[in-house]
């Protein structure tokens, strides 16, 4: 079985390099001066259907990886078809958009069309995307943002399972082997997910999809040349529950890791 989340294995960098246009070799952080001008600002967007038992520590979270950069930082929550407590979750620094799409590219194309800064400033506007079953590292702005001010376009990073009780034996032993934890992997979550403002105006941003819509944007950033680290320095931890938010997302992949276990494993 191959795994959701990761490309072929002859469409991906070696771990030294990242994703780069046609006429570059590799984006090398050391090595590479930026095109662009240094962020001056960030906007991490959360998408959240019905996610009152996980938002409060993602935004603890997320409040301290802002405290960990000294460029202002705009944290949306986007609140899709909610019918539980999430609003009552979210605290008075964080900007709230309502949508009833239930649609997770939606929700997340609705929070940062929200938060858009103008064509001049989109340049050193740095996006961000997690979601509310996960929690960043302090430092997971802090490498987005050297990423950026070292060259990249975009950011695409690791995710770290929350642990595997509750699962047949196996099946996290089984998602380790499968996963690529390393620099240059081929995964892409849309809880580890980072890209300049005016490259993503440029592809035209996350489309209107309920499943895939993280893959979909990367796929048209490389279509477009843009340089992209694929890093694995700043993993997000991810919830494993059984019943995700998405009907092909994180969850739909563990469901199938577990079901190809060998039946004396899955018991």
């Amino acid at each position: 079985m191959t795994p959701l989340f990761v490309r072929p294995s002859d469409d991906r960098a070696s771990a030294a390099l990242r994703d780069a246009p046609p006429q570059a070799p590799g984006l090398l952080r050391e090595q590479t001066p930026s095109p662009h001008p240094a962020v001056a600002r960030i906007v991490v967007v959360v998408p959240v259907h019905n996610e009152a038992e996980h938002l409060p520590a993602c935004l603890d979270a997320l409040g301290a990886a802002t405290a960990a950069v000294a460029i202002p930082v705009q944290v949306v929550v986007v609140l899709d078809a909610c019918d539980d407590d999430s609003a009552t979750m979210l605290t008075a620094d964080v900007s709230t958009v309502v949508v009833d799409v239930r649609c997770v590219g939606a929700a997340r194309r609705a929070g940062f069309d929200a938060a858009a800064p103008t064509a001049a400033e989109s340049h050193t506007t740095w996006f961000a995307t997690t979601d509310a079953d996960s929690t960043v590292p302090r430092d997971w702005l802090v490498e987005h943002l050297a990423a950026a001010n070292a060259g990249a376009d975009a950011y695409v990073g690791t995710v770290t399972p929350d642990g595997f009780d509750g699962w047949p034996p196996g099946t996290g032993e089984k998602y380790l082997r499968e996963y690529d934890a390393s620099p240059g992997h081929g995964h892409v979550h849309g809880a580890n997910l980072g890209v300049r403002a005016s490259t993503y105006r440029a592809v035209g941003g996350f489309a209107e999809l309920d499943a895939d819509e993280d893959v979909d944007l990367v796929d048209r950033l490389r279509a477009a040349g843009a340089p992209i680290e694929r890093g694995a320095q700043v993993p997000v931890r991810t919830s494993t529950r059984r019943e995700g938010r998405t009907r092909y997302g994180f969850a739909s992949y563990l469901r199938d890791l577990a079901d190809d276990q060998p039946e004396a494993a899955t018991g």
